[in-house]
């Protein structure tokens, strides 16, 4: 089997907020021995620094680019650096030209608020709201600095549904296409050296 790490290996994943991605970032960073790191975290804790809500922060993201540029700045650091799983909303395609695997977590969004909600110790009306408010804000900044539409899914290697997986089973499924995948992705990036 390939060390994953030795190889360099860089896997990006996005969601949306309470799509499973960063439990699915660590599971397989966990899995296949590699380091973690999470852009929404940069995100929180720029929000925590400045002592605003995530709210109020992607309110004035949507005026201030640099607050997006940073983390993406991070994200690119990071990843070639290699060894990583990184996770973020707009990580994969961030890093399509970087990362060797490129995963989109899924689920519905009755889903992602009774997470958000748990997760967080929120009512199901509060995450909601904070849901809406988010992924309007990114959508309008993702266009506006980025030019990226987050409805063409092109660069995403797999789209995993993870309303219909355990944590273990998302794991192990995206775990199994991360070892085929990946070492044909390796040969293909050496060839165009």
């Amino acid at each position: 089997m390939v060390d994953f790490c030795e190889a360099g290996l860089v896997v990006a994943i996005s969601g949306k907020p309470g799509s499973g991605k960063t439990t699915l970032a660590k599971n397989i960073a966990r899995e296949l021995n590699l380091r973690y790191v999470s852009m929404g975290q940069i995100f929180r804790d720029i929000a925590t620094k400045r002592m605003i809500s995530l709210e109020e922060l992607s309110r004035i993201a949507e005026e201030d680019p640099s607050i997006d540029y940073l983390i993406d700045s991070t994200a690119i650091e990071e990843a070639k650096k290699g060894c990583v799983v990184l996770d973020g909303h707009l990580t994969g395609w961030i890093l399509k030209d970087i990362a060797h695997i490129k995963i989109l977590t899924y689920a519905p969004l009755h889903v992602r608020v009774e997470r958000l909600a748990k997760r967080d110790g929120k009512s199901v009306e509060e995450a909601l709201h904070e849901i809406k408010v988010r992924e309007n804000s990114e959508v309008k900044r993702y266009k506006k600095y980025y030019e990226i539409d987050v409805n063409n899914l092109d660069v995403f290697d797999i789209i995993l549904n993870t309303s219909l997986l355990s944590e273990e089973e998302a794991t192990r499924v995206a775990t199994e296409v991360i070892k085929v995948l990946a070492p044909l992705k390796f040969k293909k990036k050496e060839k165009k050296l």
